[in-house]
């Protein structure tokens, strides 16, 4: 059956192929699992068990109006892992899926959990603080989600190029962008929330299986300094890559690189 169903209900759609090591592929904000296609596609033609699967809200999942808190999503993802049966796995996150994929390890350990692979964080902590001083003040938070309440999809058209690099084609900008437009505004807003008010330093901290950092030093959504850096620097024994010129999007405008390190880190856990 391609839904599992979670602690409060909601049936979440996955897809599950391929035999071989399992690597679950977790993402990003306001999108849904085919944002991963070609990293998938790529594991799959290598001999990979391949699982995805659509957050609540997200895709063809279950809107249930709640439960977009990273304690709630970190226990969607373990109810996927336990439905398939998944042991030894790597978990590959973007964005937003690198906080569920930190928040699954501190509340569910890592005995089914090989190794974790964070594409362009959006964490470990986003909002300024006293403890946190280089963050970003809640009122600029408050200013963009005021305008997605108005125009979503004018701020997505203004804010789409950054995404991307020059050279991506505007049919792919299109079909990501097609993606977000797709997700019920009242979705985005909560999630949104739970990334820019959570503070996942200490659950990063506890980190304590084989961990790659993938991160592009031209990444306007979650800027390097912020999110990337900060996140390599509390995981003990980090593989920390950085790629020059890649922007948040880098799982489609750096492919290559991507789905090699991916292949090389996956491997290496399964020689």
């Amino acid at each position: 059956m391609p839904h599992v169903e979670t602690r409060d209900g909601s049936a979440l759609f996955t897809t599950d192929r391929g035999q071989g090591p399992a690597v679950l592929f977790v993402h990003s904000w306001g999108v849904h699992a085919q944002m991963w296609q070609y990293q998938m596609s790529f594991l799959l033609e290598r001999g990979y068990r391949v699982v995805s699967y659509d957050r609540r809200g997200h895709g063809r999942s279950d809107e249930p109006g709640s439960g977009y808190d990273y304690d709630t999503l970190a226990d969607d993802l373990a109810a996927v892992i336990a439905a398939r049966d998944l042991n030894g796995v790597t978990l590959v996150g973007h964005s937003m899926g690198c906080g569920e994929i930190v928040r699954y390890l501190s509340r569910h350990g890592n005995g089914r959990v090989g190794r974790i692979v964070l594409v362009a964080p959006s964490m470990p902590c986003l909002t300024k603080s006293a403890d946190n001083p280089d963050g970003v003040d809640e009122s600029a938070f408050e200013t963009m989600r005021a305008v997605w309440r108005k125009d979503f999809p004018g701020w997505l058209a203004d804010n789409t190029q950054p995404f991307f690099t020059r050279e991506t084609s505007p049919e792919m900008m299109r079909w990501a962008a097609g993606m977000l437009l797709a997700t019920p505004l009242d979705v985005l807003i909560a999630c949104n929330l739970t990334v820019t008010r959570s503070d996942l330093r200490g659950d990063t901290a506890r980190v304590g299986v084989p961990t790659l950092v993938i991160h592009g030093d031209a990444d306007q959504s979650a800027p390097l300094a912020l999110t990337g850096r900060k996140v390599a620097a509390l995981i003990a024994h980090c593989r920390f890559e950085i790629y020059a010129g890649a922007p948040h999007g880098l799982f489609l405008t750096h492919m290559d690189r991507l789905n090699a390190d991916l292949l090389d880190f996956v491997a290496d856990g399964n020689a």
